[in-house]
């Protein structure tokens, strides 16, 4: 039992510190990281293994590590959720990377997001140019959203026929 004790607390202050990690070196959503992000969580993973199992190798150990590390962060989730100091804390902040066709050339830098990430996320949504970009953000959970100004333009003028259509559909009647 003394064993698996060792495996709690092992695993717990493993957590914590990649939590804290995270939190200090900045993340990414997995979609969006490059080769070398890939290599560093493959790195660190096998890093930290041994720091929450130590000398037990078992089948019931590894599996034990596991169900701590679900537990935790279940638990680290409800208290985000509830207590919105920890959250502001642990959380990073949404950040505008494009208004209005501007780039925001000083957060990118300081969240080291490159302009080919951010051209790529920008065409994955279907955007061509950044200029036409009404609005990309960094979202909390590591996305990079993005609206156009042509999708809104768009929007409001499917609205407009909507009203226009409706408008003399009453009329003729």
């Amino acid at each position: 039992m003394e064993a698996y004790l060792d495996i709690i607390i092992r695993s717990t202050a493993v957590y914590v510190f990649m939590v804290v990690a995270l939190r200090v070196f900045g993340k990414k959503q997995l979609s969006q990281l490059n080769t070398a992000d890939v290599i560093l969580i493959l790195l660190i993973s096998n890093s930290v293994q041994n720091a929450m199992v130590g000398s037990n190798t078992s089948l019931f150990g590894g599996l034990a590590a596991a169900l701590v590390l679900f537990i935790v962060n279940f638990i680290v989730k409800k208290i985000l959720f509830k207590y919105k100091k920890i959250a502001d804390l642990l959380q990073d902040k949404p950040e505008i990377l494009i208004h209005n066709g501007k780039l925001e050339f000083a957060t990118l830098s300081r969240l080291g997001i490159t302009s080919d990430e951010l051209y790529e996320s920008i065409r994955e949504h279907g955007v061509d140019h950044y200029k036409d970009v009404k609005l990309a953000m960094l979202e909390i959970d590591g996305n990079i959203s993005v609206i156009s100004g042509e999708h809104n333009a768009h929007l409001h003028q499917t609205y407009h026929k909507r009203r226009t259509h409706k408008t003399l559909r009453s009329e003729n009647s």
